[in-house]
This record gives structure tokens, C-alpha cells and sequence, in this order.
């Protein structure tokens, strides 16, 4: 299950730009991936793992909340493999969406696009650290829009249910549309 970007905090919407003009080609797997991968981080507190990914070009990186609120350092780790310190910017524990400032930057910073819609039976991408396995790719289809999950993590609503693959440690990562465009992030597995 993934948190919609149309409900993050405004403090995470003022941090992101803008999205861009919706392109009009759909992009394959692999595509996808080589755009998004370099994005991608992955976000470490003490024993807690997951994913978050880079949404400005100053670094600002979403995450899910309860990947860093167990508190403590909060370490990211970039595509490049520079690792840095981060602070939390921002955190919505309702919407499970945390904002990340890290303390340094990679050498080149390349932001995800955000925006795009997600409807039922489209397809998506999912690119995170699942077991720790880090920049692991996973594709499939929205099965629903708007449910509503009681989590270990507290009870979830508004959130776009997939089927592309998750596992604990893909917390954080970016929820991708056919354009590359990330439309929701990553925040709960829905088991029986």
C-alpha cells in the first residue's frame, strides 16, 4: 500500500517542485528504472531499514515515517553510495510521510518527478531496498484506490493498494506511474 502525493503534508509538497508536463509515451520497465534508480536512497536508523527518494534539487527526500521514527541517527545512503546524516524536515505520522534535510550531498543530485495520477488497473513501478536488497525493481498493476489498512504502524486511509512486490525495508520508496512520475510512496504491506 503507498500514501498518495495528492495527501502529503503541505510541508512536503512546498519542498518539492513542480510537476512537469505529463508525457504522452509510456515507458517500459527498464526505462523507468535507469531514471529513477539514481533517486533512490537508502534510509537507515539504528536497526530500522527502508527507502526514500530524492524529490528537489536540494536534496529533499520522502520517506515513510515510521522508517525514522523510532528516532535516533538517521543515515541515508545515496545511489552513488555518498552516505550523509539527515534531520527530519517534516513528518505526518496520519499520512505515514515523513521529509528528510540531509547533511550532505552526492556529488550530482538528481530529483524524481512527482505527480501524475494513479487509476485503477494502471500500471506501476516500485523501486526500493526490500530484506535490504538494495535497489531492487518490482512492477504490477493498482488494484484499488482510497483504502483504508490497520497497521502495525497505526490505521491508514486514502492509500492506493498495488501489486507489484514489497517487503519489509521497501518502506519509503517511490511508487512509480508509466511516465517515471512517483504518485505515491511505499508505507505498508497488506497481508492476510
Amino acid at each position: 500500500l503507498a500514501t498518495r502525493l495528492a495527501d502529503t503534508p503541505p510541508a512536503a509538497r512546498a519542498a518539492a517542485p513542480s510537476p512537469t508536463p505529463s508525457p504522452t509515451t509510456s515507458l517500459t520497465v527498464p526505462v523507468i528504472y535507469q531514471r529513477v534508480a539514481p533517486s533512490v536512497v537508502l534510509v537507515r536508523t539504528g536497526h530500522d531499514l527502508g527507502t526514500g527518494v530524492i524529490v528537489a534539487d536540494n536534496g529533499t527526500i520522502l520517506t515513510a515515517n515510521h522508517v525514522i521514527v523510532s528516532g535516533g541517527t538517521i543515515t541515508v545512503t545515496f545511489a552513488d553510495g555518498t552516505t550523509s546524516t539527515a534531520t527530519v524536515a517534516a513528518a505526518n505520522a496520519k499520512l505515514d510521510v515523513a521529509v528528510l534535510t540531509p547533511a550532505r550531498l552526492p556529488r550530482v543530485v538528481v530529483p524524481a518527478t512527482l505527480g501524475g495520477g494513479a487509476d485503477v488497473g494502471g500500471s506501476v513501478v516500485a523501486i526500493g531496498n526490500p530484506l535490504g536488497l538494495t535497489d531492487s525493481v518490482s512492477a504490477g498493476v493498482i488494484s484499488g484506490l482510497d483504502r483504508t489498512a490497520d497497521t502495525s504502524n497505526g490505521k491508514f486511509s486514502g492509500l492506493i493498494q498495488f501489486d507489484a512486490s514489497v517487503n519489509p525495508g521497501s518502506s519509503g520508496g517511490p511508487l512509480l506511474d508509466v511516465h517515471g512520475r512517483v504518485i505515491g510512496i511505499v508505507v505498508s504491506l497488506a497481508t492476510p
